[in-house]
C-alpha cells in the first residue's frame, strides 16, 4: 500500500478516541501502513535508569502509531481534512488535495 502521507505533513485524525486532533507527522512506517502524529495516542513509557536519553529513568510520554487510514491531510486553504490524489504536472508526480485542487505543500520546506 503506497502511503500519500509523509513526515512533516499536517494531518487530522478522523476516527477513534483522538478524533478531531490535528498534528504534524513524526514518523511513517509504510510497511505496516502506520503513522506517528504529535500529541495523538500518547502512551506512558517506563524507563529504567541509564536507558536511552533518560539517565535518571522514570515515566515519559511518547506518541504511539496509528493506522494511516484514520488520518487525513489538512488543506491549508480552508483548514479542513481532504483526500489526496497524485497527478502528473509538468512531468512530475505531485500530491494534490481533492477538495481544492491545490498541490500539497512540501513538508521539508514548510517545516
Amino acid at each position: 500500500m503506497a502511503l500519500r502521507i509523509r513526515k512533516g505533513d499536517l494531518v487530522q485524525v478522523i476516527s477513534g478516541s483522538d478524533r478531531g486532533k490535528q498534528g504534524r507527522v513524526i514518523a511513517v512506517d509504510p510497511a505496516r501502513g502506520k503513522v506517528r502524529v504529535e500529541q495523538v495516542r500518547v502512551q506512558k513509557r517506563h524507563l529504567k535508569p541509564g536507558r536511552r536519553a533518560a539517565r535518571t529513568g522514570g515515566i515519559i510520554d511518547q506518541e504511539g502509531y496509528v493506522d494511516a487510514s484514520v488520518v487525513m491531510l489538512v488543506d491549508p486553504a480552508d483548514d479542513k481534512p481532504s483526500r489526496v490524489r497524485v497527478e502528473e504536472r509538468d512531468g512530475q508526480r505531485v500530491r494534490v488535495f481533492a477538495r481544492s485542487g491545490n498541490p500539497v505543500p512540501d513538508p521539508a520546506r514548510s517545516a
